[in-house]
């Protein structure tokens, strides 16, 4: 599925490179796996192979992709429901956020922002439109080879 050098998204996390692929036991099991370096982070971790469709990982978006998100960060409504009920808009982000979907992680960046619009947010909007914002801040940093301050200045501006 990948390959060392390949960039990658891991949905919750951000953009990780894939420093190799090997084998290594895990419950007594040989698995092949890749080893991830989270360079947000400044940290490496290890996910089996098996597990990386199941874990939502993807590759880096092409420049088009990116482009065109950028364009339509705004369109859109916002389901009225995620303004009033705190638990649905904590369930329906959650999913949004594990799929790795890019388009689902704008969605949750615009609806977090309107809502932070008309009222301030609580601590669990307020970490998960941090963590939306991280992982695809680390994208834009990826695809186009920014630092973090423009990409988060292009995110800001496509807000906007």
């Amino acid at each position: 599925m990948f390959q060392a050098g390949d960039k990658i998204l891991y949905p919750m996390i951000g953009t990780c490179i894939i420093e190799a692929v090997e084998e290594k036991e895990i419950l007594g099991e040989n698995k092949l796996c890749y080893i991830l370096n989270i360079p947000q982070a400044r940290m490496k971790i290890s996910v089996p192979k098996d597990n990386a469709v199941k874990l939502g990982l993807r590759q880096v978006v092409r420049p088009e992709i990116l482009e065109n998100v950028l364009t339509i960060f705004n369109l859109g409504d916002t389901d009225p429901i995620i303004f009033e009920n705190q638990r649905y808009c904590k369930d329906v982000n959650k999913k949004r956020i594990k799929s790795g979907d890019i388009y689902k992680g704008i969605e949750i960046i615009r609806d977090l922002t309107r809502k932070g619009q008309r009222n301030k947010l609580g601590a669990d909007d307020t970490n998960m439109l941090n963590n939306a914002r991280q992982i695809f801040v680390s994208e834009v940093m990826e695809v186009k080879g920014l630092a973090q301050e423009q990409a988060v200045h292009l995110l800001d501006e496509a807000l906007n």
